[in-house]
């Protein structure tokens, strides 16, 4: 049997990689409207987590994370890989997360919601940011001091005091829309950041930054944010 001649054609879209939490529900969904088809090829992979979120959990899931990221294609380089979580990032060490995906998969760059946030924080000229999370209190502090480590003053923090990520899921974006607004009714910000990939948050965040008269900003936006601009950079 003779083979039936063909042709390859490659495209110029960006290459964008994606680790993201076993137990997130929220983000993939998030990328595929900010990322169509159209606009970039997402490859998406997934790394072992618990079921609650933990310093702990988090420490077994930096484990797995290379593993995770060597599952990505890797027929040329990405142009940008994201770790999806925040909150893994700040105890794990964004320099540290970096450099376990660089070791495992071809990338021009490697970003995460930390120095997403950071970055466009900076970018807006935000001083003092207010946090709304899920977490509890051993995941939720570190968060703070880390934005506080980057330049940012966190006058102020509202979590819901969640830790399983079955409910994180499924924390009602109205709730979230309430929880920013009573911290800025109550701290002097010049944003509001809503901090998980796992909560949903991208329906409310223009609607509400209209109507705090400041930016609103989340974990799932910034990121798609800055792998776009770093896509872009290394076009």
């Amino acid at each position: 049997m003779s083979a039936f001649p063909y042709a390859l054609q490659e495209d110029d879209l960006p290459r964008l990689g994606l680790i993201v939490l076993q137990v997130d529900e929220t983000i993939e969904g998030d990328f595929r409207r900010l990322f169509p088809p159209h606009v970039a090829r997402l490859h998406v992979t997934r790394v072992p987590s618990g079921a609650e979120l933990t310093p702990h959990s988090i420490a077994e899931m930096k484990r797995a994370l290379p593993d995770a990221a060597r599952l990505l294609p890797a027929i040329r380089p990405l142009d940008v890989v994201g770790y999806a979580c925040t909150s893994g990032t700040v105890l794990i060490g964004a320099d540290q997360v970096r450099d376990m995906v660089t070791g495992a998969v071809r990338t021009r760059a490697v970003t995460d919601p930390l120095t997403a946030t950071l970055a466009q924080c900076h970018r807006l000229g935000v001083a003092r940011l207010g946090i709304v999370s899920p977490y509890i209190g051993s995941v939720a502090e570190p968060i703070r001091a880390a934005f506080e480590a980057g330049g940012i003053a966190v006058p102020d923090t509202l979590s819901f005091g969640e830790q399983v990520e079955a409910r994180v899921a499924r924390i009602a974006p109205r709730s979230i829309a309430d929880a920013a607004r009573n911290l800025a009714q109550r701290s002097k910000l010049d944003a509001v950041f809503l901090s998980c990939t796992n909560l949903r948050t991208l329906d409310i965040l223009a609607p509400l930054s209209e109507e705090l008269g400041l930016p609103v900003l989340s974990s799932n936006q910034c990121l798609a944010a800055h792998m776009a601009a770093l896509a872009k950079s290394h076009s």
